[in-house]
């Protein structure tokens, strides 16, 4: 008897399966826009991140201390928006929804929540909105990738 646990593969478990990969990719390609645009102004990149931090320490103002709380905060929503658009992502047009998805995502994140963190209001929301879409992207195309490759198909 194996001591491995098999389980059947769900949606939930296959999109939950299909989050990981996804929300890695979105965490690291969602930035892309901000930061092209912030290296060419050659502004700060330290922005964006310091802003993150605030949303788990609101009342500091070191930078170190920001950065660090920026890293799980950023992981976190990554991670966790994608786990949710893997599971609603439709089988058809999977990449343009997802970047629906960004975008509805940006509205709450932005507009919602971050009219509570005033360093996440004082970044340049255009920025903002394209790192959003971005994300939608990078996870649209790793959850169609995943999908066709389990289907056979290329």
């Amino acid at each position: 008897m194996s001591k491995r646990a098999t389980y059947a593969a769900t949606p939930l478990t296959v999109a939950l399966a299909d989050a990981l990969p996804a929300g890695a990719a979105g965490a690291l390609l969602s930035g892309v826009p901000s930061t092209t645009v912030t290296l060419w102004r050659r502004e700060s990149l330290l922005d964006g991140a310091t802003a993150a931090g605030t949303i788990l320490l609101p009342r500091e103002r070191r930078t170190l201390p920001l950065l660090a709380a920026a890293v799980p905060v950023h992981l976190a929503l990554s991670f966790g928006w994608a786990a949710v658009l893997s599971a609603l992502l439709p089988a058809r047009a999977t990449v343009p929804a997802a970047v629906g998805g960004g975008l509805a995502i940006a509205a709450l994140d932005l507009e919602l929540v971050g009219r509570a963190f005033p360093r996440i209001r004082a970044l340049p929301q255009a920025r903002q909105w394209a790192d959003h879409i971005a994300y939608g992207l990078a996870v649209g195309a790793v959850v169609r990738r995943r999908r066709l490759s389990r289907s056979g198909a290329r």
